[in-house]
């Protein structure tokens, strides 16, 4: 039985892993023997957070800054995983951004760098690693596809960030779309959507500027069903999962993992 969750020797790229969920998931990955590539847009950040997380729990944690929400930045994220791997077991596609603002002031910047991040980088991310995939896939062992998408693709967002509802409701979509297309080619594609985990993102729309160490996370978890925001075993434990064995009959799902907020909702 517990090779069914198994991912010993797989290799992973997991997105915007610098920091938020994409570490939670890559420190997952590692600890279940995964070799793991993390990519983010700040090079300083991405190389020292590959730097904890090999130090922490083993393994091999190889950082490539990428800028995502650019084809050329997707292209060369590509081109160098494909210059160090002859194939990819696991993408997940985590790098993502948001923007606040009230409705009469909500500008097309805002719009255009969300969509631009969280829909058209993960289309074009899946399409440059096909390759690598293809390479992976087989009918036994399929190669995987996780894109992080959100409860607020689901539910009404309770901030003003207009475009980030709509681009994760996007990605939902795609999920599946491209899922119909690649399970043809043993490449499964799911997403995942999570409700409230300890991320500078979060930190950011309820007033906590950012900070993620320290901040009072228990107030925000009181408003959970659960009554507790996500913890690491929660993403990666869903991730691998995805990843494994067990998990190669479930295509084209979004998965909420979100403590019961779509439920109750």
């Amino acid at each position: 039985m517990p090779d069914w969750f198994s991912i010993e020797g797989k290799i992973a790229l997991v997105t915007g892993g610098s920091r938020g969920i994409g570490e939670m998931i890559a420190a997952g990955f590692l600890q279940y023997g995964a070799k793991v590539y993390i990519s983010s847009r700040k090079a300083d950040v991405c190389d020292a957070t590959a730097d904890r997380l090999q130090s922490t729990y083993g393994g091999t944690c190889i950082s490539i800054p990428a800028d995502l929400s650019e084809l050329k930045g997707i292209e060369s994220l590509a081109g160098a995983l494909s210059e160090r791997e002859s194939q990819l077991d696991i993408l997940v596609n985590n790098a993502g951004s948001t923007w606040g603002a009230p409705i009469d002031e909500f500008p097309e910047v805002g719009w255009d760098k969300v969509m631009d991040t969280n829909v058209k980088g993960i289309f074009f991310m899946v399409q440059k690693c096909l390759p690598l995939l293809r390479k992976s896939a087989t009918q036994d062992d399929p190669a995987r596809v996780i894109n992080i998408g959100s409860v607020d693709g689901i539910k009404t967002p309770g901030f003003d960030n207009f475009s980030y509802g709509p681009s994760k409701a996007a990605v939902h979509h795609l999920t599946r779309q491209t899922a119909a297309h690649l399970v043809r080619e043993n490449i499964i594609v799911n997403a995942i959507a999570p409700g409230p985990f300890p991320s500078w993102m979060l930190s950011a729309g309820v007033g906590f500027g950012g900070q993620v160490e320290g901040a009072d996370w228990e107030s925000v978890g009181r408003n959970n069903p659960r009554k507790r925001v996500g913890t690491m075993e929660d993403i990666a434990g869903l991730s691998i999962f995805l990843s494994s064995r067990a998990g190669a009959y479930t295509v084209g799902e979004t998965i909420t993992c979100d403590g019961g907020s779509v439920a109750v909702s």
